[in-house]
């Protein structure tokens, strides 16, 4: 399936393509969609070190059967943002341990650990409806906190996991504008940066009236 010619848009995306071969997310989309869920087969694709196979591995892997000792072994082996995207929207988000990984991860120093941290909080605020709105706003500070890391990948996710978390309710929408504004009076570049684009979104009119008819 792999194509060698995407190799280098991949590239200007910022993609590690050591050990890529050129298949799109939608393909490997479409590749899960014909295969059951099946942890051994997740496994077995992650130790391959092919980065699609770990972004299809993330799409067959049975949250249920997700522990905490894989977590950390994949986590630690993140490269790439759109890997550390795949694997915590696809899979880890799902798994029980979702926001206590996320809330240790927000301390580490690899960028792509720490990044993990605030896509978790992302991806489990759209996908964990079945999480009370408290787990959540427990978040914020930890998000307040990773605001001042200037690095792009880090910042990025940051302004993500604040944004969908306060898109949840009118009541944390409210408590994720304070946090934005007490973010943007950080002396930090980062968090200047990170407080305008969330809050850009957080108070705009389409946010406010989705959220008066939840």
């Amino acid at each position: 399936m792999g194509d060698p010619s995407r190799l280098e848009g991949m590239a200007r995306y910022g993609i590690r393509t050591d050990h890529a071969v050129g298949v799109t997310v939608h393909e490997l989309r479409r590749l899960a969609r014909g295969l059951r869920t099946d942890h051994e087969l997740a496994v077995a694709l992650w130790a391959s070190g092919i980065h699609e196979a770990r972004i299809l591995a993330s799409l067959v892997d049975e949250p249920a059967q997700v522990s905490e000792a894989q977590m950390e072994a994949w986590v630690a082996d993140l490269d790439s943002w759109d890997i550390c995207d795949g694997v915590c929207g696809n899979l880890f988000d799902r798994t029980p341990f979702a926001l206590e990984k996320a809330a240790e991860w927000s301390t580490r120093e690899p960028e792509f650990e720490k990044r993990a941290a605030f896509a978790l909080m992302a991806c489990a605020a759209v996908h964990r409806m079945d999480l009370p709105d408290t787990a959540f706003g427990s978040l914020l500070p930890v998000i307040r906190e990773g605001a001042a890391d200037d690095r792009t990948y880090v910042k990025k996710a940051v302004s993500w996991a604040l944004r969908q978390i306060g898109k949840r309710s009118a009541d944390l929408n409210a408590r994720a504008v304070r946090t934005g504004e007490q973010i943007e009076r950080t002396d930090a570049r980062s968090a200047r940066w990170i407080a305008r684009d969330a809050l850009r979104e957080l108070r705009s009119d389409a946010v406010r009236a989705r959220l008066k008819t939840r």
